[in-house]
């Protein structure tokens, strides 16, 4: 990785905005949180927001949340 590479990728992580599903609710335990701008969607632990994060483009974002979207919650 370049310095340009990181010194870019350090300003865009000063901009995200992150935000919780509204699936969370009071669980604290388990989320995840999301940061989308134009041509990625960023994934982080909400637990540890300092730690790794990745990110996909916004078609393979839209496809993961349409599989588990009918999926049975306990």
């Amino acid at each position: 990785m370049t310095s340009s590479s990181i010194s870019t990728e350090r300003a865009l992580a000063d901009e995200l905005v992150w935000f919780k599903s509204s699936y969370s609710g009071a669980n604290e335990t388990e989320c995840v949180e999301v940061a989308v701008v134009s041509d990625q969607v960023f994934v982080r632990d909400s637990k540890r927001p300092a730690d790794r994060r990745f990110g996909v483009e916004p078609r393979a974002w839209a496809g993961f949340v349409a599989s588990i979207r009918d999926v049975p919650r306990p």
